[in-house]
């Protein structure tokens, strides 16, 4: 039997977390309401959410400071809906690691197709990871005994520079910040240490470039990260 699509809906207005939980319902996933940033923490923690519906301005813990608390532990789809419309929070949330980023009042039927392209790029990231082998343009890896090749060439990496390639190609279309990549990889908080992030992403360019220098595998998302390069 098929798992039910469980969405987890943090809003304290009523009738605005009223009408998301009947979005997802008519969507065909199970929603469940909760109105404070405290509540949220105790939900994410005792059951596992495929993915987060996340006002910012909430009594409790606020907005800001549960995704925080989400990304120490998972990688759930977080699509933050708020009536906080400046360029710099916006921006600020997606380099926390938000997914996206909806701004109050908005169209149903925009929220609806935003959960439903979240989902189904979640989805297919847990299907590559059940996968043993990952592909992204000519770079093939054997997950299980780690081994990378670009084209014929068997590409040598270190521990981390593997990790944040894997990052990078289980979420090909995810812009990955540097305190995405430090978090996931180094598994500690981010001090703005710019070098450590910049060294190895540097390394692991010119190793995949020496062995096709033809391609670019990488590409920087000025002011806010990285991504692979389709």
């Amino acid at each position: 039997m098929k798992h039910p699509i469980n969405i987890l809906v943090v809003e304290d207005d009523n009738d605005i977390s009223s009408l998301l939980c009947n979005i997802i319902k008519k969507s065909g996933y199970k929603p469940q309401p909760v109105y404070s940033g405290t509540e949220a923490l105790i939900y994410l923690e005792n059951r596992r959410w495929d993915m987060v519906l996340l006002d910012l301005m909430l009594p409790g813990l606020n907005g800001e400071e549960v995704i925080s608390k989400i990304r120490e532990e998972s990688q759930v789809p977080v699509l933050i809906i708020s009536a906080k419309l400046d360029q710099r929070t916006k921006i600020e949330m997606l380099r926390t690691g938000a997914d996206d980023y909806i701004t109050k009042p908005f169209d149903i039927e925009e929220v609806s197709a935003r959960i439903d392209s979240h989902l189904r790029r979640a989805r297919l990231t847990t299907e590559v990871l059940k996968s043993k082998e990952v592909r992204h343009k000519d770079i093939v890896v054997d997950t299980d005994a780690k081994i990378v090749r670009v084209g014929d060439t068997e590409v040598s990496l270190t521990a981390r520079e593997y990790n944040i390639l894997m990052l990078l190609m289980f979420s090909p279309k995810k812009v990955f910040t540097k305190s995405n990549l430090f978090k996931s990889v180094w598994h500690e908080e981010f001090h703005n240490d710019d070098n450590t992030i910049n060294v190895h992403i540097s390394n692991l360019r010119s190793k995949l470039a020496k062995a096709n220098p033809n391609e670019e595998y990488i590409e920087t998302i000025w002011g806010l990260g990285y991504r692979l390069k389709n």
